[in-house]
């Protein structure tokens, strides 16, 4: 039975090879990224799929992909991931300060402190954004690390 010929063969030049080895040893790369640069190297050493897929604990369709990815888009392209569309972020950074400045201040004088649903409402109101969910309110206030529970966060009400 005959092997089918690889279609996407990799060849990487002096410094290709230089900068994967490098990029593997800094240990600050992900390991997607390290994955992706072995099934490179392995495959410029003339390993086929099959091999590299079953020396690196990979799918067999993963090696095709970063050979593919490799000759028709380059280096790059074939070690990263493009950019992923997503939600637009509902806060910009000064909504985002305004929103904790908020947390932090005093409540209004019938409550003991702001809560979620309270501040989602005052955000609305005040017309910081025309409407949010309380879920990225409380999203925007889990990133600080204040506590309105606490007197040590700033947040506590006095």
């Amino acid at each position: 039975m005959s092997r089918k010929p690889t279609k996407y063969i990799v060849k990487l030049t002096d410094d290709q090879q230089t900068y994967l080895i490098s990029l593997m040893k800094k240990g600050e790369t992900n390991a997607r990224t390290i994955k992706r640069a072995n099934i490179l190297l392995l495959s410029h050493e003339g390993k086929n799929a099959p091999q590299i897929a079953e020396t690196l604990h990979a799918g067999i369709q993963t090696v095709f992909n970063v050979r593919k990815r490799f000759v028709k888009e380059g280096l790059q392209s074939a070690l990263y991931d493009k950019p992923r569309p997503g939600a637009k972020p509902r806060f910009d950074s000064r909504q985002e300060a305004y929103v904790i400045a908020l947390a932090c201040s005093t409540p209004p004088d019938d409550r003991q402190r702001w809560t979620v649903r309270l501040l989602t409402e005052k955000i609305v109101q005040l017309d910081i954004v025309d409407e949010v969910s309380r879920e990225t309110v409380r999203q925007t206030l889990k990133k600080t690390n204040l506590s309105r529970g606490k007197k040590s966060s700033g947040a506590y009400p006095r």
